[in-house]
């Protein structure tokens, strides 16, 4: 009957092995830490590309900017017309003294430019609507929709001073880099499962290795009619451990690596700080790098005791 002696005798058992193989335990568990590395490393990447493609996506707007000479009136009615297209999702007015007062705080430290708007006296911006469509694909159409109203001066078009929209070829440029992080996920599959199959080679050989120094053992084991289960756990125990071992070792490799990548990566990938958000998602990574290195020795255990211990 399986009891806690049991459990205490199979856990040290497994140890024993551990530290009697260890110059091939270390082979297998520096082999395994480089895997779950590059787990690890793949996730960060799909985390930096995917916001990269968020940010870009967000900043997709039409805006459309007014004369100086337009009415209040008649732009908040052309904000309330686009709100009924079934393309736009939000339509935001901005005063022309908002402008004016978002155009000082850009140039807060350009005294030349500073100077100049005060010399002119009144305001020469005007006001905008910032137009944000449901989907990416759908800009033209709201474009095309405002430059008609514009050439029929209908709508309050005519006080139109400038249209800027998110054309086909921004929108080109992105799909260009949702298909390059589609690729990058790929090799990196495709990388992973090739380090996958050479951690699982190696572990498998180190797990044949101890079981063949351990025959004789196996061999009193059976006289004395110990069950396939107990003498097949210990082996179990020691793929484990190298998963463990190596996960722990991944982890503690990960946080000096991005605390350096750090502000780099908040500069230049959407604004995620890779060491900020692996802090804060510490618990997510703990159990995908533990976990994949549990099962991977524990795969590794598996097949070689299948194959090897003929019991």
């Amino acid at each position: 009957m399986f009891d806690s002696v049991i459990l205490k005798r199979i856990l040290r058992a497994g140890f024993l092995d551990f530290w009697r193989n260890g110059f091939v335990s270390l082979a297998s568990i520096l082999v395994m830490t480089v895997t779950l590395f590059v787990v690890g490393t793949t996730l960060f990447a799909g985390v930096m590309l995917n916001s990269t493609l968020a940010t870009l996506r967000d900043k997709a707007d039409v805006t459309v900017y007014f004369t100086t000479r337009a009415p209040e009136e008649q732009i908040l009615q052309l904000q309330q017309t686009l709100q009924t297209l079934p393309q736009v999702e939000a339509v935001t007015y901005t005063s022309a003294e908002d402008a004016l007062t978002a155009f000082r705080n850009r140039h807060q430290n350009d005294q030349l430019t500073l100077q100049a708007l005060q010399e002119l006296g009144d305001n020469p911006l005007g006001a905008e609507l910032d137009i944000k469509a449901k989907d990416i694909s759908q800009y033209d159409a709201i474009a095309q929709f405002l430059q008609q109203q514009q050439q029929n001066g209908g709508g309050g078009a005519s006080i139109i001073d400038k249209i800027n929209y998110f054309d086909q070829q921004h929108r080109q440029a992105l799909d260009r880099l949702q298909e390059i992080t589609d690729s990058a996920g790929r090799i990196g599959l495709i990388i992973i499962l090739i380090l996958v199959a050479v951690t699982i080679a190696i572990s498998f050989n180190t797990l044949r290795l101890a079981i063949y120094t351990s025959r004789e053992e196996i061999q009193v084991m059976r006289l004395v009619g110990a069950g396939q289960f107990y003498i097949r756990a210990p082996f179990m125990v020691e793929g484990v451990l190298y998963g463990l071992i190596s996960g722990i070792i991944t982890l503690l490799l990960l946080y000096p690596v991005t605390y350096w990548m750090g502000e780099a990566t908040q500069n230049f990938f959407g604004g995620i700080n890779v060491f900020h958000y692996y802090l804060s998602h510490f618990f997510v990574f703990f159990a995908i790098i533990i976990g994949t290195g549990v099962l991977l020795g524990a795969v590794a255990s598996y097949l070689a005791v299948r194959r090897y211990l003929k019991i």
